[in-house]
């Protein structure tokens, strides 16, 4: 990290003592129960990790893209539903309101946000409506003064803690020209006609608070509409770019959270009398894993300094992403075959980053989307 000022490094080392001293211990019972402490949570908060990258003015730390994509990448090393949730309460929960709210609706919503006394989530994706946006069947009419929304939302994250305090969903409000008109609407939790499913029973993320949504007749006054009637989908690909980044930071610290754990274990694990470190094809293994994370962390970093800098850097996203996504699933899998049988058992972190990094290759934009973005910057049609 040495393209890191002292305010930064000062920043991941904060972090990283957290994550190992706070977050780590209850990683494994977290993940085991399915249950997200919100302990942590409260002490991310206290931290100002939540407010990372919003001005002092609304209450934030100051930072930039850089410092939110260290906190997490710090925390992914540890405890990937840790870190998750933290990027998506900062990038889908009050980012939206931040860049998009009114007066009243920042003025309201984000003080709790950026403090970590509330968590928001932002209800995109339906069983229709994935990396095809556009197929938003949600819809929401204006009646008596309020819209009136009906639809289903999946795996929304952060939508059912004890302190969620709202989801913005995206939903189909009118059209223009023969196209959906997406617009994006505050929906309070608690209001009548929305309901926050049971959570899911998923592969990884255990501790991750992730659930299905349904609105039936769920009524809203006029003025929760979020930015401009029509412009819901076009705003959230606007902040889309950041989040890549800030998953590919969370990847870079999964990818060197097994390199960690699998370079201790071959270090402390005898085969056939010697240490299995000193066995050239473990090397080999630990110097490709070595060579992942330090190519990924370029990858982000570049990607954020573009960013803060005001530079664009939607290629750079999407490369960053990709190559960070890919590095936490390939280290994972190496390091579980380091460990031998030991990485098949739950006990062991490398267990838990072998689960919990497929979502890597999927959420915020798959791997399949990534190559198709980098492949519009070549220039190539279709």
């Amino acid at each position: 990290m040495t393209d890191l000022t002292e305010e930064e490094r000062e920043l991941a080392a904060m972090v990283r003592d957290f994550a190992d001293t706070v977050v780590a211990p209850q990683a494994y019972e977290a993940d085991r129960t399915h249950t997200l402490n919100m302990d942590v949570v409260r002490q991310m908060g206290e931290l100002g990790l939540f407010g990372l990258p919003f001005p002092e003015e609304v209450g934030g730390q100051g930072g930039d893209l850089m410092a939110l994509g260290l906190a997490i990448e710090a925390l992914g090393r540890v405890d990937q539903s840790i870190a998750i949730t933290l990027e998506a309460g900062v990038s889908l929960g009050a980012m939206p309101v931040f860049r998009f709210g009114t007066d009243a609706q920042r003025e309201a919503l984000l003080p709790d946000l950026l403090a970590g006394r509330a968590l928001a989530g932002f209800g995109l994706t339906e069983p229709e409506a994935g990396s095809d946006a556009g197929a938003t069947r949600t819809t929401a009419r204006r009646e008596g003064g309020e819209w009136v929304i009906n639809g289903a939302k999946q795996f929304i994250t952060n939508s059912g803690t004890p302190i969620t305090r709202f989801v913005t969903v995206t939903a189909v409000t009118g059209e223009r020209d023969g196209r959906k008109q997406i617009s994006t609407i505050i929906v309070p939790n608690g209001t009548p006609g929305f309901t926050v499913e049971p959570p899911y029973d998923k592969l990884g993320w255990r501790a991750s608070d992730t659930h299905p949504l349904t609105f039936v007749d769920a009524r809203v006054p006029e003025e929760n509409l979020l930015g401009e009637e029509g412009r819901g989908f076009a705003n959230f690909l606007s902040i889309l770019d950041e989040g890549r980044v800030a998953i590919a930071a969370l990847s870079v610290g999964a990818a060197e959270g097994c390199l960690e754990q699998a370079t201790a274990y071959a270090r402390s694990r005898t085969v056939f009398g010697a240490a299995l470190s000193t066995r050239q094809n473990a090397q080999f293994t630990l110097a490709r894993m070595r060579a992942r994370v330090h190519t990924a962390r370029l990858a982000w970093h570049h990607a954020a300094r573009l960013r803060d800098a005001g530079k664009p850097f939607g290629e750079e996203a999407a490369i960053a992403k990709l190559v960070a996504g890919e590095a936490a699933m390939d280290n994972a899998r190496d390091a579980t075959q380091i460990f031998g049988g030991n990485g098949f058992m739950d006990e062991f972190p490398v267990a838990r980053h072998y689960r919990d990094s497929k979502i890597l290759e999927i959420g915020e934009g798959t791997t399949e989307v990534q190559l198709l973005v980098i492949a519009r910057a070549l220039g190539l049609a279709g």
